[in-house]
């Protein structure tokens, strides 16, 4: 692909690194900029710049947020008591669009998978435990991807809450064994919401594995 300005060519690069978004794509989104308006373009590429520098993390439970505490865990009429344990920012927006859940989250940051070198350190286990100790939590909700590397992940924490007085529960499987929850429907994902099964009658995964 050939540039007659090495500003678009740059441009085009930069955007080529979005995830999904190759060459061609690039090019169309930064020619789309080009016939925009001045004054628009600039709002686009500061609010980027301004969520890159001043977004934070949740110190409760690790969601994005634009303070120390983000507007789901600040809420007076969510359940406190309730916890959705998800892998990362992309399932909390997945199952918020449900709106069948009231609770709060738990954003751990990954699941445990050894092969991609993620270990339980690496994630934000001990602040979990450590908030269902504090907080008196009555139920734990994991929502997962159903997959082997998702069993390991819950198992290890069950182990971790087993001394504690927390029912702890999963989402039902309606979500296929091996899919991704970010790309569920929200009917399917309100379903196995509402439909949550406890983890001993769940657990497929192989528990030696950790």
């Amino acid at each position: 692909m050939q540039f007659s300005s090495t500003l678009l060519e740059s441009a085009v690069g930069e955007f080529a690194k979005l995830p999904g978004i190759g060459k061609k794509t690039a090019l169309r989104l930064v020619l789309h900029l080009l016939k925009t308006d001045a004054g628009n373009v600039q709002g686009f590429g500061e609010a980027l710049i301004r969520m890159r520098q001043e977004i934070k993390f949740c110190q409760r439970c690790h969601n994005v947020s634009d303070g120390d505490i983000c507007s789901i865990c600040a809420n007076s009429l969510r359940k406190q008591e309730l916890i959705c344990v998800v892998e990362s920012l992309r399932e909390v927006i997945a199952i918020e669009s449900t709106q069948q859940y009231s609770g709060t989250y738990h954003v751990l940051g990954g699941i445990i998978s050894p092969l991609d070198g993620v270990g339980p350190d690496q994630l934000n286990i001990e602040t979990l435990v450590n908030r269902v100790k504090k907080e008196h939590t009555h139920e734990l909700i994991f929502a997962l991807n159903p997959n082997i590397q998702g069993d390991t992940t819950i198992y290890y924490i069950q182990k971790k809450l087993q001394d504690l007085p927390v029912r702890v529960t999963t989402i039902a499987r309606g979500i296929a064994f091996g899919g991704e929850l970010e790309y569920a429907d929200e009917m399917t994902l309100a379903r196995s919401i509402t439909n949550r099964l406890p983890v001993e009658s769940y657990r497929t995964g192989d528990e030696s594995a950790v």
